[in-house]
This record gives structure tokens, C-alpha cells and sequence, in this order.
């Protein structure tokens, strides 16, 4: 914990400043039993009115300044606690986003979130009570004896008998308590993730009718964690009928001797008072000392698990001489790529190589498990090759600045995300200053205008937790305009998509998205208001195409949209023999060659 204390410089005037304003209360707190003696020794029993009055005015002004005290440093104590709560979950967010996917694999997003949240927490308290305790506790210990000392030695010898008494029962019950409390710690981690579980998947558990298994994993957690927490309750509940026994005793055993010295005329009335005063404050203090052992130690854990994060090393470095600017011509280019999630694990890719140049468009095909996903997060390097490398434009990733890297990609994720806001913020995502004309442009191209324009306020809705108020294929075509927004001012968008769990339908609609630039749309759109010379302006369109695989396939649809399906056939082959000698590419295009075909052949039989 004292290493995390860094984060705490910009409040050392709180945390020097409490402390000390806590020791003037303690130290008025201790002079309080003397002013008391006196004021019944020489004021009362004496009769001496001012001497009264006197004592009275000295202990109403001590009391006053030690609660001002007492305020001062609970207001310091808020204010450096919480400011140092702040700087660190702040700095360990900032770690966090340093650390790369395999990193974040190995720790877990729940155990993240404990991390950020309740271990911090307890840092914060841990915090609070070393301004307000660690110097007060002690100080009415040691001095509640040293002061019965003052009063009367021998009496005082009573102090040091009682002392190690509660001491012994102080630290048998810390002893067995502060396991316990990791215990609970660890429990709860347990119950967060099954919550975590069960929220994130409450539609699978009730397609699979799994309800009442879930709920009996549920309640045994919660039994688990009630068990160990109240074993830790009852035995820390030990120590207050164990302290007020040992205090007890002790007043008892003062009262008892006090009465023997009053009559010998060795102690006053009022001494003995004073003394059970100091009895009282330094049990009392002691029994704040065992509560700070316990919170020390419970936040000495939580400072491990910090600092284990802050300790890691990232797996992905930005490289001393980042590079921003390179020169050749290749845009994507796989060179005998190795690919490993663990160092001792096996290859989740072997052996990849292929070019991908400009305006070109790649499938990825193959069964689940497969390495799809594993391919497309390489090449903005979320994770680093085992064996090969990978340049984009030319140049290693690995030597690219990562934000100048990851800002050339745009990436429409496996599982549609978005987030908390409306759907023009989630869009600018991808381009921070895109305009509303720019939003319904990649809205237009992911084919999904219509829907947002129908919403009631349009740009403006506000997308609730992870999309839940939209639909799947909303969500996903919402991410795919969030993609293309980036590039929008070119005529092609580029974009990487995993389509691994998408349909095949929808499958075939975001291939055309991304193939369909602005330029191309709008020849075919001249086209397609032609009518009767429609079929005219086509073929010449597809003489014209030359190399141009977006307006040959821009053409071969407009073609089926005209009900000419031996045309449009014959420019998809066209295309396939262009992506010949690349073996994904091609089994692609082929494969969107049959899709085509079906859907024409259902037109072809609904118009007769």
C-alpha cells in the first residue's frame, strides 16, 4: 500500500494537516480527565465557586477546539481519500488500456472490475482512517497510561496488567478473523462473477429452461458467502463483550484500591474518576487499534491485487521510432504468420501468407475455430505474431505508432458493441466531427437509413446498454455504418469484418455494402432512370469497367435488377478469372455468384 501512496502527492497537505489536527483532539481529550479531578477535588468538595467555573470554562473550551479539530481532519481525510481513490482508479484505467488483449485474457473482466471498484474502495477507507486513527489510537493508549502514572504509580501499575490481557485477546482474535476476511473477499469475487454470468446471459439460460439450476447456483453462492462472513461477524463480535469484561474488571479493581487510597488520604474523589476515565480511553482506543489491524490488512490485500496490475508488463510495446508515413505500395501483406494465444500453447494460425492491395476485397472462409477472427485482429495489432510478420502499406505493424496504426483500420467486431449514447455519438466514433449528412451517408451504404429515419428522434435516440433496444441485425449494421464513417469522404470505405455467426443473407448485403462506393452507386442509380436504355448504358458501363472489380459488380447487380441473368453471370465470371491465382477469393466470389443466382432465380419465378 505504501508504494500506491504516490498517488496520493497532491494531497499531502490533508495528510500531514489531519493527522496533526487529530493529535490536538487526542491531546485535549487526555488533559479533560485532569481539568474534571480538579474541578470536583478543588472546586466541589473545597467549595470554591470560581474554581468552578474556572474548570467548567477550560473543559466547554477544550471540547469546542477538539471537535473543531475533529472536523478539520474528517474534512481532510474526505477530501485526500476520495482525490486519491480518484488518481488511482483513474491511472489503473490507464494501465488497463495499455495492456494488450492477451493481457486482459489473463486477468478477466470481472476480476478487472473488482479491482477498479471494491479493492479500490477499500484503499479509499484504508486511506481515511490512517488521517483520522493511526495517530489518535495509539496516542490515548500510551498516554491513558502514561497519564494514570501522573496521578498515582501504583496505581497505575494496574494499566500495565490490564494491557496485556486485552492485548492477548486482541490477537487471537485478529488472528483468526483476518483469514476469514480474505475468505469473504474471495467469496464475494465469486458471487460478482455468477452475477456477471447470469445477467450477460439470462436469454441463454432461459432457451436452454436452465432457470432453476442458475437460481440453486445462486443461493448456494450466497449461503457459501453468508457462512464464512458471519463465522468472521461473530468471532470479530468477540471483541466488544471481551473488551467491556477486561474493562470492567479494571474499573472494578480501581474503584476497589481508589476507596482504600481515599480513606489513607493518598488519592482524591476526583483522581480516582480521572483514572476511570483513562481506563475507559485506553481500552476503548485499543479497541480502534484492532479495527485498523483489520482494515489495514484487508487493504494490504487489495494493494496487492493493484499493484499486480500497475506490475504488469504490456506484451504489446509501441515501438522507440514509431513510424506514421510509409512508402510501398502493398496495403495488406501476410508474410509466413504464426500465431499463438499462449507461449506454451499451440498454433491458433500456421504458416499465412497473402497480398492484399488497394480496392481489392478478401473472404475468409472456414469452419468455427478456424483462426478467422485471430486473422482480422492481427493486422491492427491487438495481438503480436509468433512467427513471421505483417506489413501494412509496406511497413511492420509493429514498427507503425499503434493509434496511427489502429486509425488506417476500420473494424466492425464479431459481436456488435455500442454503447451508452445516441446513435449520432456511437457513429462518431468513427469520425469525430462527421456531420449528419455523413452519418446518414454510412447509414444509406449499411442499409440502415430507413430504420434510424423512422425512430422518433432519429440521430438522436439514445442506444440503452450495449444496443439492447435494437435488434441484432440493427445492432451489426449499426456498426458497420460506425466502420464506414471513417473513411466516408473516399469513394471506398474500407472495413474488416468477421462474419463468422452472421447470415448469409446479411452476409451477402454488407459484401455489397463495403464493394458499393458513393461514385459507383451513383452511375448505376443514372443507369437504372434510363428504362428502355438501360440495357445500353449497362454494356457500355461493362466495356468501360476495364479492372474496376466495384463497378463490375455494381454492373453484374444492375444487370439482375433488369432480369438479364445470363448478363449478369457472365460479368460475375469475369470477376471470379480476376481474382484468379487467389484460391479465398475466388471460392468467395463464387460463392456470392450462387447467392446471386438463387435470389434472381426467386425473382425470375415470382414474375411468372
Amino acid at each position: 500500500m505504501i508504494h500506491l501512496l504516490r498517488y496520493a502527492k497532491a494531497y499531502r497537505k490533508q495528510i500531514i494537516l489531519g493527522p496533526f489536527s487529530k493529535f490536538l483532539e487526542a491531546a485535549f481529550e487526555l488533559v479533560l480527565p485532569l481539568f474534571m479531578a480538579r474541578l470536583i477535588d478543588q472546586g466541589v468538595r473545597a467549595g470554591h465557586q470560581a474554581t468552578v467555573w474556572q474548570m467548567t470554562g477550560w473543559m466547554v473550551a477544550m471540547s469546542v477546539i477538539g471537535m473543531i479539530c475533529a472536523v478539520i481532519c474528517q474534512y481532510y481525510a474526505s477530501i485526500a481519500s476520495q482525490g486519491f481513490g480518484t488518481e488511482l482508479r483513474t491511472q489503473l484505467m490507464k494501465k488497463i488500456n495499455q495492456l494488450s488483449h492477451q493481457d486482459l485474457n489473463q486477468f478477466g473482466t470481472d476480476t478487472l472490475i473488482t479491482r477498479l471498484t471494491s479493492d479500490i474502495n477499500q484503499l479509499q477507507l484504508a486511506l481515511a482512517m490512517l488521517i483520522r486513527l493511526v495517530v489518535r489510537a495509539p496516542f490515548l493508549s500510551i498516554g491513558s497510561v502514561i497519564m494514570a502514572f501522573y496521578i498515582d504509580w501504583q496505581t497505575g501499575l494496574l494499566y500495565l496488567i490490564l494491557l496485556p490481557i486485552f492485548c492477548i485477546i486482541l490477537f487471537f482474535i485478529v488472528r483468526y478473523s483476518v483469514p476469514l476476511y480474505k475468505r469473504v473477499q474471495e467469496k464475494l469475487d465469486q458471487l460478482n462473477e455468477l452475477v456477471n454470468q447470469n445477467l450477460s446471459g439470462v436469454r441463454v439460460i432461459r432457451a436452454f429452461a436452465r432457470r432453476k439450476e442458475e437460481v440453486k447456483r445462486f443461493d448456494d453462492a450466497t449461503d457459501d458467502l453468508a457462512n464464512v462472513y458471519q463465522r468472521v461477524t461473530n468471532l470479530s463480535a468477540l471483541l466488544s463483550p471481551a473488551t467491556t469484561l477486561v474493562m470492567n474488571l479494571g474499573i472494578v479493581a480501581l474503584i476497589y484500591i481508589g476507596g482504600f487510597k481515599v480513606n489513607t488520604g493518598n488519592l482524591a474523589p476526583g483522581e480516582v474518576l480521572a483514572l476511570i476515565n483513562y481506563m475507559n480511553q485506553m481500552l476503548l482506543a485499543l479497541i480502534v487499534v484492532s479495527n485498523l489491524v483489520v482494515i489495514f490488512t484487508r487493504a494490504a490485500a487489495s494493494a496487492a491485487r493493484v499493484n499486480q496490475v500497475f506490475d504488469t508488463t504490456p506484451s504489446l510495446t509501441q515501438p522507440d521510432q514509431a513510424q506514421t508515413a510509409p512508402s510501398q505500395p502493398d496495403f495488406i501483406r501476410f508474410e509466413n504468420v504464426d500465431f499463438r494465444y499462449d507461449a506454451n500453447g499451440g498454433l491458433a494460425l500456421q504458416d499465412i501468407s497473402f497480398n492484399l492491395q488497394p480496392g481489392e476485397f478478401l473472404g475468409i472462409t472456414g469452419p468455427t475455430g478456424s483462426g478467422k477472427s485471430t486473422l482480422t485482429q492481427l493486422i491492427p495489432r491487438f495481438y503480436d505474431v509468433a512467427a513471421g510478420r505483417i506489413t501494412v502499406n509496406g511497413l511492420d505493424v509493429q514498427a507503425w505508432d499503434l493509434a496511427a496504426l489502429r486509425h488506417q483500420i476500420a473494424f466492425v467486431p464479431q459481436t456488435a458493441v455500442l454503447f451508452h449514447g445516441t446513435i449520432r455519438e456511437n457513429l462518431q466514433w468513427g469520425k469525430a466531427d462527421a456531420t449528419d449528412e455523413g452519418c446518414f451517408q454510412a447509414l444509406e451504404t449499411a442499409q440502415c437509413r430507413e430504420f434510424v429515419e423512422k425512430l422518433p428522434e432519429g440521430l438522436d435516440t439514445m442506444v440503452m446498454e450495449n444496443g439492447k433496444n435494437f435488434s441484432g441485425g440493427q445492432r451489426q449494421r449499426l456498426t458497420i455504418a460506425r466502420a464506414l464513417i471513417r473513411n466516408a469522404a473516399n469513394d471506398y470505405a474500407g472495413a474488416v469484418q468477421d462474419l463468422e455467426h452472421v447470415p448469409l443473407a446479411q452476409r451477402t448485403d454488407a459484401m455489397q455494402s463495403l464493394l458499393k462506393s458513393s461514385t459507383v452507386q451513383a452511375q448505376i442509380a443514372s443507369i437504372n432512370k434510363a428504362g428502355a436504355n438501360a440495357a445500353a448504358l449497362l454494356a457500355e458501363a461493362e466495356n468501360t469497367a476495364g479492372d474496376d472489380d466495384r463497378l463490375l459488380w455494381a454492373v453484374a447487380n444492375a444487370w439482375f435488377d433488369q432480369g438479364e441473368a445470363a448478363q449478369a453471370v457472365a460479368v460475375f465470371d469475369r470477376l471470379a478469372q480476376r481474382l484468379g491465382g487467389r484460391t479465398l477469393q475466388r471460392l468467395f466470389a463464387l460463392m456470392l455468384v450462387a447467392v446471386s443466382l438463387s435470389l434472381a432465380a426467386q425473382k425470375l419465378l415470382g414474375g411468372h
